[in-house]
């Protein structure tokens, strides 16, 4: 299928698949094999062990990197687990750049896990890119950022970061969890990597577990496929099954994310009792212009904190929903609440969350598609 024929509702439904050539099955198979037969040695149908590339893998691969406009895609058995083979490119002494608002799991493994192999970790504020200017030097191989920032929304102008890097000949890394391709398209805007925890929005059922990375350098996807195969953390074909599935209503689901999203943020910047109200789509947002640039419309990913900014009233609240559903994890249908300084954050030390405004009243939503008066009535009184 060539995507530059058909937009993206279009690309949902028929990205990376073909009815299956043995049945004509218009669902890919759940090819639950883990080897293949070989007609002479070396000599088989492109598959002979699904560690290294099992079919339904490989459509979904393909999928995900048709909607990001890029050529290659490879995925994982978690986000975390497509950040590690995406940093095992780097070798000691090298040294990576990042926001200092970021996902605390990405700030764990950078700072607990590869920080002990060498690497060099900046987290910098990105609203001013002198300071990514300043930050970089000959060892900087890789930058790393997420927009909008998770939890607190802040955005990235990945365009303007992508000159600086391209300029320095350094890759280009974008989260692009929380937007996702149907709201914006970083390898478009010059980014060389994108990453997606596929658990969120792509799979958007809260029943899989999966991560991705695509891209259209030749030469990065050789080396992707590599440290895929070597080390080995490849997602299942059942899961792989249920992605492909749930990618072919993303864009319903996001049009609706999105309008739930704009209904209670304006709510909630209302609401006597919230302080402040993170959300990339209000005028006054310090970035409003970028998001409104680079991204179609401004999600369902909301964080806020209460006046007083008490731990122990959070928490009472989060408690008093009735729809919203306090749990980890964010981007399925259904809506949920987590406070990032006790929950998603919780790895990253107390100054440095406070620093990047991850205070303790700071409640985070992941805005569902279900009624939103409803969703409303809930905050509503669990407000009161």
């Amino acid at each position: 299928m060539q995507e530059e024929k058909h937009k993206f509702a279009t690309k949902a439904i028929h990205a990376g698949v073909e009815p299956d050539p043995t049945t004509g099955a218009i669902m890919t198979p759940i090819y639950q094999t883990s080897t293949y037969k070989q007609e002479k040695v070396g000599q088989h149908k492109g598959y002979a062990y699904s560690r290294t590339l099992n079919p339904t893998r490989h459509a979904l691969e393909n999928a995900i990197a048709e909607l990001e406009n890029a050529k290659y895609g490879a995925c994982f058995g978690s986000g975390i687990a497509a950040i590690d083979a995406l940093l095992k490119i780097l070798n000691p002494g090298d040294e990576v750049i990042t926001t200092a608002d970021l996902y605390g799991g990405t700030y764990r493994i950078f700072t607990t896990i590869f920080a002990k192999y060498g690497i060099k970790f900046h987290f910098i504020p990105m609203s001013d890119l002198s300071t990514l200017e300043a930050t970089i030097n000959e060892k900087t191989k890789l930058v790393w950022i997420e927009t909008p920032t998770n939890p607190m929304m802040n955005i990235v102008d990945i365009e303007e970061v992508a000159k600086i890097t391209q300029k320095a000949n350094i890759t280009l890394a974008v989260d692009n969890t929380f937007a996702t391709p149907f709201l914006q398209r970083p390898i478009d805007l010059g980014a060389d990597i994108v990453m997606h925890s596929v658990t969120k929005y792509l799979g958007g059922h809260s029943d899989v577990v999966m991560g991705a990375l695509v891209t259209q350098d030749k030469t990065l996807a050789d080396e992707i496929y590599r440290i895929q195969n070597s080390s080995g953390a490849i997602t299942s074909p059942m899961d792989s099954f249920l992605v492909l599935r749930g990618i072919k209503t993303l864009h319903l689901r996001m049009q609706r994310h999105c309008e739930n999203g704009k209904k209670i943020a304006h709510f909630l910047k209302d609401h006597p009792r919230v302080e402040h109200v993170y959300w990339p789509g209000f005028e006054d947002h310090p970035k409003y212009d970028i998001a409104k640039k680079q991204m179609d419309d401004f999600g369902g990913m909301i964080s806020f904190s209460l006046i007083g900014n008490e731990l122990k009233e959070a928490h009472q609240l989060m408690e008093n929903l009735k729809i919203f559903t306090l749990a980890e994890s964010l981007g399925g249908i259904e809506s949920l609440t987590c406070h990032p300084a006790t929950m998603t954050h919780a790895a990253v030390p107390k100054e440095e969350r406070e620093k990047a405004g991850i205070v303790d009243s700071l409640i985070r939503l992941s805005v569902g598609i279900e009624d939103a008066e409803d969703l409303i009535n809930d905050l509503k009184q669990a407000l009161a």
